[in-house]
């Protein structure tokens, strides 16, 4: 399916859905890095494709990047907000909530200790 979808792109179609569905693809084989790549380009095509947001911040808190993993799930929540989408608002909290637990429990672990 990869396949397909990067020769649409290498054929010139460049659009928010083409981006979202091979981050998805990426996504699924395991490569998180091109991943974010590609739903980074679908939410500049469409800010408030709020799927796009949410896969982001997945894409991007597989490859360590929690800080970016945070922002795309924050402006993931206002675009499903603004639409309506009631349920990829409540998704992306989830998310949000649990990376920044983890990233308390890992803080409470950090440097500060050894003082």
């Amino acid at each position: 399916m990869r396949g397909a979808l990067e020769k649409l792109l290498a054929n010139g179609r460049d659009d928010a859905l083409l981006r979202f569905s091979l981050g998805n693809a990426c996504l699924k084989e395991g490569d998180a890095s091109a991943a974010a790549e590609h739903l980074s380009r679908a939410v500049a095509h469409d800010p408030a494709y709020s799927a796009a947001w949410k896969l982001l911040g997945k894409a991007r808190a597989e490859t360590g990047d929690t800080a970016g993993a945070e922002a795309a799930w924050h402006r993931g929540i206002e675009a499903a907000q603004a639409r309506g989408d009631v349920q990829a608002a409540k998704e992306m909290q989830v998310f949000l909530k649990r990376l920044l637990k983890s990233r308390g429990k890992k803080s409470a672990q950090g440097p500060e200790d050894s003082r």
